[in-house]
């Protein structure tokens, strides 16, 4: 069958929008119309080659849809469900699984080299992080699709497949934000104000948004946002003034460079955490002297997928959009059409948005 899809045709250059054919399920595996699916730094990263991916390939990562089809031996999802996307699926035997740590799963994206489906003229096609969500259909493997709790809206639901379980991981996980504390977010983009609306969902007592842009500060605010900083090099010593001289007990990095990394880290106070979710590159090099080490007793670590389990956060997720508590609309600054992606891959590296939708 013959669907439309943004196919990346190779690293470093521009997405093609094109007729794909894609089978049929097969066994294991589930056919899904796709509702939405958010355009997330992690495409534009696989894009221009800071995470690696075999292509050519369909890139999308973060979708929602209608089930169409299922093939053999799945039990769990029907035709006609509605299903989150999950671009990660845990294998549940590897040492990171055995753990608990699903997020870590060593085999969690060995379906990425699979072939998906084949462009117009025969050439085998990737899914560029499993599931190809940008495509008007898509084919997964069955451990991809999660039923979609009631009460949420199947277009947004798209952004709870990476964005949301990132940023209410990052708070909720990772950072372990306790009722009352302080909290800074550098990069009010998708994730940050994802991020930003889970701090307030933890209770902390001060958000500071952090951004480059001047026009973020309205979506920083109504994520959750007390204040809001325009990133500089004078950032934390701003910060540390508005938190009694002490820095923020947590500080949550979504941009994936050295330099915001930095800053929040001199923006946490004395024995505070500093979660780092972004994706940088490998030229991205921070630096910290053995002395500061020792005499911050600062927490550095990284946050992959918001330390989430996917499985186990989706019906809380669900449940906090049921009760007002987060707002998924919030989190969308522009629907777009699938058509539209390459241009909004290029804001993305203008800085410019939080998170756009692609609605099918």
């Amino acid at each position: 069958m013959a669907v439309r899809a943004a196919v990346l045709p190779a690293v470093g250059a521009p997405l093609e929008i094109t007729g794909i054919e894609l089978p049929e399920p097969g066994p294991g595996q589930v056919r899904v119309r796709l509702a939405a699916a958010g355009v997330c730094h992690s495409d534009l990263s696989l894009s221009d080659g800071t995470m690696s991916v075999p292509v050519p390939a369909v890139l999308g990562h973060e979708g929602a849809g209608t089930v169409v089809a299922v093939g053999p031996d799945v039990a769990h999802v029907s035709p006609g469900d509605p299903v989150v996307l999950n671009w990660a699926p845990a294998c549940g035997t590897c040492h990171a699984c055995s753990l608990g740590e699903v997020w870590l799963c060593a085999d969690a994206l060995n379906g990425a080299a699979a072939v998906h489906a084949h462009a117009a003229d025969g050439t085998p096609l990737h899914p560029g992080l499993n599931v190809a969500a940008f495509a008007e259909e898509t084919v997964v493997s069955a451990s991809c699709v999660l039923p979609l709790p009631d009460g949420v809206p199947l277009t947004e639901a798209a952004l709870l497949g990476c964005a949301v379980l990132t940023g209410y991981g990052a708070i909720h996980h990772s950072a372990r934000v306790r009722p009352g504390e302080s909290v800074a977010v550098f990069g009010a983009g998708g994730v940050g104000l994802a991020t930003l609306q889970s701090a307030r969902i933890a209770g902390a007592s001060r958000i500071i948004a952090v951004d480059v842009s001047p026009a973020k500060e309205e979506l920083a605010r109504a994520a959750g946002a007390t204040d809001f900083l325009l990133a500089t090099t004078t950032t934390p010593r701003e910060i540390r003034a508005r938190t009694g001289r002490q820095g923020v007990d947590v500080a949550v990095e979504c941009a994936g460079r050295a330099v915001s990394i930095r800053a929040a880290w001199e923006s946490t106070r004395r024995g505070g955490r500093t979660t780092v979710v972004g994706i940088g590159g490998k030229d991205q090099q921070v630096t910290f002297n053995a002395l500061e080490l020792f005499h911050w007793g600062r927490t550095l670590s990284g946050c992959v997928y918001g330390n989430s389990d996917p499985a186990r956060d989706l019906p809380v997720l669900a449940g906090h959009v049921r009760a007002g508590r987060l707002d998924l609309a919030a989190l969308v600054t522009e629907r777009i059409g699938l058509e539209d992606i390459p241009a909004a891959f290029e804001n993305m590296r203008a800085g410019k948005g939080g998170r756009a939708l692609v609605v099918f």
